[in-house]
């Protein structure tokens, strides 16, 4: 299924499958959980001082399927930061400006 941007939806392809992004509450909570505040998160990543381990973190946490977080990391790495710089921007529009 691809990704819908209507809610919110970012499309990241990485080693040829396209994976769905969708920041639900639920995805966004248990980022923020792990990485500390979300606005501060994209401030950092504004500044352009967004670490690959925050980066990826939040890409996990919102994909729409399951997917192994260390292949994920993987596939992420190997599929070049930015191959993800799209699909990243999506998610931290969605998390400053909402649906």
């Amino acid at each position: 299924m691809s990704a819908n941007p209507v809610r919110g939806e970012a499309q990241l392809v990485l080693g040829g499958q396209a994976l769905r992004l969708r920041p639900t509450f639920t995805a966004l909570v248990a980022a923020e959980a792990e990485l500390g505040p979300l606005f501060a998160m994209c401030e950092r990543a504004a500044a352009g001082q967004l670490t690959l381990t925050e980066m990826a973190a939040l890409l996990w946490h919102c994909l729409a399927e399951a997917y192994p977080r260390e292949a994920f990391a993987h596939a992420l790495v190997q599929g070049g930061l930015a191959n993800a710089t799209p699909a990243l921007r999506v998610l931290l529009g969605q998390i400053l400006a909402g649906q």
